[in-house]
């Protein structure tokens, strides 16, 4: 006697899945598995700027580790899958759930000379342009949001800011200073790179620099300043090359001198205070980077530096009034950091939008390490960085 006879007659009884019915399934399936790799795990991210040239080329892409600093926990839970920030001129997530910041164990930390993804802290993408008065005091005053307009200001979680990738040249702790155009933590010269470029001023004898030359070795002219003097971008590893050059006569940085301001506010580096600080791209600081738990005197000299920090970052209800000042109503003289920060540059020291111009990068911003390139193309592939790690390409 067959005790399990039922059996039968429910596997008749079961239909069978349409073909529409499968592929759905095994799309919803591939998009789940998708989005937890590419928050949890890895995700693909492309160099669009030259700013990092010639570490990393535009037109190379690369995938970025989130375990190598821990995965964070997305603040906007509720998102189209694989969509950053925006879908179809809209917003590609709800606010209507907003968790605050948590971070999985990583395989280690954030390290000085390591090229890391972030969320760009102090705003995205200028989306239209406004009268320059206006526009500089809309970004001091906005710098986290997008300005659309004059008076439109988009607020974005830290997560659904714009990516951004430079190296961390400076960790919470350390102390950061540029000396024309070299970078010194804690006093001592900073690691250089062979292929980070910055621009020199060239001269020759008379003779020009053949345009052959230039092209073969992938250098920019940036300018020709008369009397047999030139402009280059040059990579670190190509300067004696060019020095060698029989036409050449000498080779220098050109870099803006120390004290030298800027006439444009919007060339005016961080904290964007030139009665306190007289820094440009290439003499900056002494700066301390902030660390969590170290305690800072605030005063009328340097609270352009650490404004941004107690107010946006660290999401404090700070206000100043006759020149001193308040949090929750409270009168405070000193401030404790709750978060570590990092210093971001580019490696094209003279083509970078990085934190010279911005300030400091929150621990809450930093997205993963980039990790290796696995395709390159411009003009066709770049078969020699196929399937090589970023730190190999940089150094």
């Amino acid at each position: 006697m067959r005790l399990a006879f039922w059996k039968k007659k429910e596997q008749k009884d079961k239909k069978k899945k349409s073909i529409f019915r499968e592929w759905f399934d095994a799309a919803i399936f591939a998009i789940v598995a998708a989005t937890i790799i590419r928050t949890f795990f890895i995700e693909a991210y492309t160099i669009p700027t030259g700013s990092m040239e010639g570490s990393l080329l535009v037109n190379d892409y690369l995938f970025v580790s989130k375990v190598a600093y821990g995965p964070r926990v997305p603040n906007t839970p509720l998102a189209i899958p694989l969509v950053h920030n925006t879908i179809f001129g809209g917003e590609s997530y709800s606010k209507a759930v907003q968790w605050d910041y948590r971070r999985f164990w990583g395989v280690g930390d954030v390290k000085r000379n390591d090229i890391v993804v972030f969320n760009f802290p102090n705003g995205d993408t200028v989306v239209k342009e406004a009268p320059e008065q206006d526009y500089y005091a809309l970004v001091r005053e906005y710098g986290r949001e997008t300005i659309l307009g004059l008076n439109t200001i988009v607020t974005r979680p830290v997560d659904k800011k714009d990516n951004y990738i430079k190296r961390c040249v400076a960790v919470a702790g350390d102390v950061l200073e540029i000396r024309n155009g070299v970078v010194f933590i804690n006093g001592k010269k900073g690691k250089l790179f062979p292929h980070a470029q910055s621009t020199y001023k060239i001269m020759t004898n008379g003779q020009g620099i053949a345009a052959d030359f230039l092209e073969e070795n992938k250098i920019e002219q940036v300018a020709f300043l008369g009397n047999n003097q030139f402009l280059l971008s040059l990579e670190n590893d190509q300067v004696k090359m060019v020095s060698d050059l029989p036409q050449v006569t000498s080779v220098a940085p050109f870099n803006d001198p120390e004290g030298y301001i800027p006439q444009s506010p919007g060339a005016w580096v961080f904290p964007h205070d030139t009665a306190n600080y007289k820094w440009n791209k290439d003499n900056y600081g002494p700066l301390a980077i902030p660390k969590k738990g170290t305690t800072i005197q605030l005063t009328p000299q340097n609270i352009a530096i650490y404004r941004r920090i107690i107010d946006i970052y660290e999401n404090n209800d700070f206000t100043e009034r006759d020149g001193k000042y308040f949090i929750d109503g409270k009168e405070i003289t000193s401030y404790t950091f709750k978060m570590d920060y990092y210093w971001m540059m580019g490696d094209n020291r003279h083509n970078s939008a990085d934190s010279r111009y911005w300030g400091f990068v929150p621990e809450d911003h930093v997205v993963g390490k980039a990790s290796f390139v696995w395709l390159s193309h411009e003009n066709g592939l770049r078969w020699k960085r196929l399937f090589r790690s970023v730190s190999h390409l940089s150094e």
